[in-house]
């Protein structure tokens, strides 16, 4: 039987997604017998990116206006530049955010995806790694943060940069397979 066998994962990306930090995780989840949905604002698909330049593009499989946070075991914020700056202004991708962390279920977010965290006021006294060059973002959050290759907090796994995708799927596979994490809760 497969680690994620039953377990159903949300990655939410709109267009300017790092490419790798959506599709290697993807692809680890998958592998690991997890059911994968792409949620987006978009339809259709949505254009990646490797740093600057376009990447492939990637199939939406659950409108963010239809999707429902409950339906999910956990949640995969993938980062770039454009993407997280998209989500964190959407007050849908926002409020389903906040709805796996509510429900004590495994979040994961890299490079810029946890600036999505900051608007959904979720990063209050948690240990986490991003970009670095959003760490006062997050630390003005109150997030307490490091430079490391990957961070867990009570089932929160985050990472920097596509150089630490290996580490980050591997963590994140490994939270998914624990499931519900008590006090992940915190109120707004």
């Amino acid at each position: 039987m497969s680690k994620l066998s039953g377990k159903r994962v949300a990655i939410l990306a709109s267009n300017g997604f790092e490419e790798s930090e959506l599709l290697e995780p993807l692809r680890a989840l998958r592998e690991s017998g997890a059911e994968v949905d792409v949620v987006s604002p978009e339809k259709g698909s949505i254009q990646g990116m490797r740093h600057f330049d376009k990447g492939e593009k990637v199939d939406v499989d659950q409108a963010l206006a239809d999707a429902d946070a409950s339906d999910y075991d956990a949640l995969v914020i993938p980062g770039g530049l454009f993407n997280p700056d998209a989500l964190r202004a959407d007050d849908n991708a926002v409020r389903f955010t906040r709805a796996f962390f509510q429900a004590g279920k495994p979040v994961g977010a890299i490079c810029h995806g946890p600036w999505v965290l900051v608007n959904a006021d979720v990063v209050g006294k948690r240990e986490l790694t991003s970009v670095q060059n959003i760490q006062r973002d997050l630390e003005n959050a109150g997030a307490r943060w490091v430079d490391r290759e990957v961070v867990v907090d009570q089932g929160l796994v985050t990472s920097r940069t596509p150089d630490d995708l290996p580490a980050f799927c591997s963590k994140l596979v490994e939270e998914i397979a624990e499931g519900r994490h008590k006090g992940q809760e915190r109120s707004a």
